[in-house]
């Protein structure tokens, strides 16, 4: 077993060893104490052998950076279950459309080590965390990821592709037709790369769960699939990476989508199993905070479109005109924040000073009663 000597984690000299030669990320100069940060595979999954040998577990949390207090739950759950936690941070370019700004994605390398060495010193000194600690950050090149041939963006793009249909068609996949290949595919690279025992995705991404779950199911991975409930902010908004875009007018108005979705759940709460009593009541929340927003000044006002409002089946998305209060269903929207049309001095806009479209979405789930 291994033991923790002023928060830096030591390992059987095998393992140890492997962590030394392992390569430093070139995002920025700063030496990780407690985990060690790995550019290629071959040296990570020497790695995970050793661990597996020494009878140790992987629990594994994919993302692409700009870490926020979401992704940290994640990693919690992830050492409760755990002995050895690898995070991979790397912004695929897959997931994004060729209409779609990859270089507007924020990327933050030194205040993402310093929130997970902040948070392994949390785990350490916490018995009742779990024995888990962050061992590895997995932070790739895209000539890593796609070693044959540039990552393509193009509906018809060549290259070595995993697609779930019809499952990726629906709700984010009719407004993005390559994100969903996108995100299959980089997660089976990753799962192939470090091949955990856990794999950690929260609830706000439910598309992504549902096609997570497909993937790993149909082609056969060992890997466990552990679905974490969404993360929020004290007024209820779901936490996300390009929330940072939104500023403080943007992120008010932004909050239409978590009280529509309430709005509909409390209809179904209330008993009602239709998806004209459900929806319609979400639909008028956000009509009314539309309207009111149009009726301001430009200088006031933060303006929106609902992309979309569905009632799915929690494992094939299909949408349903009739709930089954026996096996529920799930609620997920989709809405745009416009850029802002005009700013005030010493307004907060957020990053991007409201010049930056922000896309957002959240769901909540019907449980059966």
């Amino acid at each position: 077993m291994s033991r923790w000597v002023k928060g830096v984690r030591t390992f059987s000299s095998a393992a140890s060893s492997l962590l030394a030669g392992a390569t430093t990320a070139s995002q920025s100069a700063r030496q990780p104490s407690s985990f060690q940060v790995f550019r290629d595979v071959p040296p990570l999954r020497q790695l995970r052998r050793s661990l597996l040998q020494n009878d140790r577990t992987v629990g594994f949390v994919p993302t692409m950076g700009a870490l926020h207090e979401g992704h940290l739950s994640l990693i919690r759950e992830a050492a409760r279950e755990n002995t050895d936690i690898f995070v991979s941070i790397y912004v695929n370019p897959t997931r994004f459309g060729v209409n779609e700004d990859l270089s507007s994605y924020p990327r933050t390398w030194d205040s993402d080590v310093a929130q997970l060495e902040k948070l392994n010193e949390e785990l350490a000194s916490n018995p009742g965390a779990g024995a888990g600690r962050i061992t590895a950050i997995f932070a790739p090149t895209s000539k890593v990821m796609y070693p044959t041939l540039p990552p393509s963006s193009e509906i018809d793009g060549h290259g070595s592709f995993v697609t779930i249909t019809p499952l990726s068609t629906k709700l984010e996949g009719s407004a993005r037709p390559v994100f969903f290949r996108g995100v299959a595919t980089v997660c089976m690279k990753l799962f192939n790369a470090t091949t955990p025992d856990r794999v950690y995705f929260g609830q706000k991404d439910v598309q992504q769960t549902v096609i997570i779950k497909r993937l790993v199911q149909d082609f056969l991975i060992g890997t466990e699939v552990r679905i974490v409930e969404t993360s929020r902010g004290t007024d209820g908004l779901a936490l996300s990476s390009r929330n940072v875009y939104l500023g403080e007018r943007r992120r008010a108005v932004g909050l239409t989508i978590y009280k529509a979705l309430k709005a509909a759940e409390e209809a179904y709460l209330a008993g009602k199993v239709s998806r004209a009593d459900i929806l319609g009541v979400a639909k008028k929340v956000t009509e009314r905070v539309l309207a009111e927003q149009q009726a301001l000044a430009p200088s006031e006002r933060a303006l929106f479109e609902v992309d979309y409002v569905s009632l799915a089946d929690p494992s094939t998305l299909d949408e349903l005109d009739l709930v089954d209060p026996t096996h529920g269903a799930v609620l997920s929207a989709a809405l745009k924040m416009a850029p802002l049309e005009e700013t005030k001095p010493g307004e907060d806009c957020g990053l991007g000073d409201g010049k930056v479209p922000v896309r957002l979405i959240d769901n909540l789930i019907l449980r059966p009663s």
